[in-house]
């Protein structure tokens, strides 16, 4: 009886903890949302307590500052860029699979706003550049790293010899990232699909899958 009764007491302990984490993952949900419109410097425990109906000292309960929630909000960016884009990349056949697909799952991820104003990097990076500290610090390495994972399916796609020989996989990388961005840019401020079935276009014939 009393191995219940101790159990009985234990679960309402840990409800709230969840509870907890479930309000804090709202809430950087809607700041990275909020970020990709008025930019990571206009976020504030002010503004966001607005935009989500909460009060300022419920916020103050989950970020103490405003460089807190900063990092937090591109933290929650990052495992959603991960869950939307890098994870269906990984998840198809490596090399030049990966390729089509880490291009394909950022364009869908752009297509269907899971930002309002597009990808969260490419809508911050712009931002934060001139901006020393260690929010700008972690954007760039995020951004470091997925252009780093890029290159990582290239060079697994010519080492499958499913690229020319003499193609380098930094330099592809780096012109695939170009237009993942540009893309972004121009559907965000066109509001045109078109945009993207271009890239898309673009996309498949630098990596001669219309050839194939």
């Amino acid at each position: 009886m009393t191995t219940g009764t101790t159990n009985q007491r234990s679960r309402p302990q840990r409800q709230p903890r969840a509870d907890g984490e479930r309000t804090r993952g709202t809430i950087l949900r809607a700041a990275a949302s909020l970020a990709t419109v008025d930019g990571l410097e206009g976020l504030s425990i002010g503004n966001l307590a607005a935009a989500i109906g909460m009060s300022k000292s419920g916020l103050y309960a989950h970020f103490g500052t405003k460089l807190e929630l900063q990092l937090a909000t591109v933290g929650e960016a990052e495992r959603i860029l991960a869950e939307e884009v890098v994870q269906p990349a990984l998840a198809a056949r490596p090399g030049l699979g990966q390729l089509a697909a880490v291009c394909e799952a950022f364009f869908s991820y752009v297509e269907r706003r899971v930002f309002p104003g597009g990808c969260f990097f490419a809508a911050t990076a712009l931002e934060m550049g001139a901006r020393p500290g260690p929010v700008r610090d972690r954007v760039a390495a995020i951004q470091t790293d997925f252009t780093a994972l890029v290159e990582s399916f290239a060079a697994t796609a010519l080492e499958q010899h499913e690229l020319p020989a003499r193609e380098d996989p930094a330099g592809l990388a780096f012109e695939l990232h170009s237009i993942l961005l540009g893309a972004d840019t121009k559907f965000v401020l066109n509001d045109d699909p078109a945009v993207l079935d271009l890239a898309r276009r673009v996309v498949r014939q630098r990596l001669g899958l219309d050839n194939a």
